[in-house]
């Protein structure tokens, strides 16, 4: 029996989206999304907010549509539904430290911070020109994202 795996998530990017090639023509699109949980503490009365950061990213073939990026900017507020995981590596002070992060399958922008002409079919990633890594496809560093 197939399982699924899959988180769908909704916030604002921190900062403009960055394109790195990898082995063999693959593009990783890199790109953080903050996750705001505001309550109310019982003690003073106060609003709260707690920020968890999930560092994205989108697979893509060299020479496969690239139109997403133009919208994958600092404070634009996007769905994105993926698989996530978790990596750990040392600090520069040899602690430990885990960050976690999505292989994002899809996107959806909802509120675009570009101006101009935007119709729906240009905020929405289409999976057709997607690529679905496997280990054995690329190398992976620290520095990759």
């Amino acid at each position: 029996m197939a399982t699924i795996f899959e988180t769908r998530l909704i916030g604002n990017i921190g900062k403009d989206a960055v394109v790195k090639t990898m082995d063999r023509g693959i593009l990783a699109i890199n790109f953080p999304v903050a996750h705001n949980k505001n309550w109310k503490d019982k003690k003073t009365g106060q609003t709260k907010t707690k920020t968890t950061w999930v560092n994205c990213t989108i697979w893509k073939r060299e020479g496969s549509n690239m139109r997403i990026i133009d919208f994958l900017t600092r404070g634009t507020l996007i769905e994105v539904i993926g698989t996530p995981f978790a990596k750990a590596y040392p600090q520069d002070e040899g602690l430990p430290r885990t960050e976690i992060r999505l292989n994002v399958s899809k996107t959806n922008i909802l509120r675009p911070t570009t101006k101009g002409d935007v119709t729906q079919e240009d905020l929405i990633d289409s999976e057709m020109d997607t690529f679905e890594p496997t280990m054995e496809d690329f190398n992976l560093e620290e520095d990759d994202f």
